[in-house]
């Protein structure tokens, strides 16, 4: 066995599990998180709590019903087609440890699916900060961070 490929291995499993459980409740709860999106949108709690920062910025809120559902819908089918690529690549680097694959389609699969993971993380940060959701979510940003640093170290073990 190799204990690059399988510190790679799960290297790359913990960031899956954690998003698969993201994805699940995405799918069998949505309002969960779906609340805090719509309210991220129509920029809600920067509204009350920021009422002047939030007169220069509000032409930047969705208030449509419609467009927020579609828009977290968008967000669950990348999650889902992230965790999905995530998987195979953990699949496939476990596979290659043992010599049963091999390590550089492991490794290039994976390292999409690291990849993927960075960039779902990153748009959050970006769109979140096209609505200025550091006013009021700022948990939700520093989270957002800290994921996309994840992939990020991902992406780096995954080209040793």
């Amino acid at each position: 066995m190799d204990m690059l490929l399988t510190a790679q291995t799960v290297s790359l499993l913990l960031p899956t599990l954690w998003l698969t459980t993201g994805v699940r409740d995405n799918i069998l709860h949505p309002s969960v998180n779906e609340v805090f999106t719509a309210q991220v949108l129509t920029m809600e709690r920067m509204k009350e709590d920021y009422p002047d920062e939030y007169a220069r910025v509000a032409h930047r809120a969705i208030k449509s019903r419609a467009w927020q559902t579609r828009f977290f819908r968008l967000i669950v089918a990348a999650e889902v087609m992230t965790v999905a690529v995530m998987w195979v690549g953990v699949v496939l680097l476990a596979l290659a440890a043992t010599g049963y694959a091999f390590p550089s389609m492991a490794r290039d699969v994976a390292l999409i699916g690291a990849l993927m993971f960075t960039g779902v993380w990153s748009m959050f940060t970006i769109v979140g900060n096209h609505f200025s959701y550091w006013f009021c979510h700022e948990g939700a940003q520093t989270t957002h961070f800290q994921l996309l640093l994840w992939g990020l170290g991902n992406m780096i073990l995954l080209n040793l």
